[in-house]
């Protein structure tokens, strides 16, 4: 299901109950910056752990390839933005 916005008559996802504020709104973008990035920051040692698991024979597979990619991810400097607030609230 589809929300429009107001903003140029976009087509936006509704938000899920358990993403949203109890109020039916998404938190702040920063919020969700820090909260997605913090996922990220779990997971890729998720993806290390399978890619030193996978057999010999897989090394050189695309499997390999896309979960080397993540590794090699510097996701430290996402972690050091600090997202504006926006609006003069800086």
């Amino acid at each position: 299901m589809f929300l429009v916005t107001m903003h140029q008559g976009r087509l936006f996802p509704d938000p899920s109950p358990e993403a949203t504020d109890g109020r039916g709104r998404l938190p702040c973008r920063p919020k969700r910056w820090r909260e997605a990035v913090a996922e990220l920051l779990t997971l890729q040692p998720e993806y290390a752990d399978w890619l030193e698991a996978l057999p010999e024979g897989l090394h050189e597979s695309p499997t390999a390839q896309a979960l080397e990619a993540i590794v090699e991810l510097d996701l430290d400097s996402l972690a050091d933005i600090d997202p504006p607030r926006g609006y003069g609230r800086d």
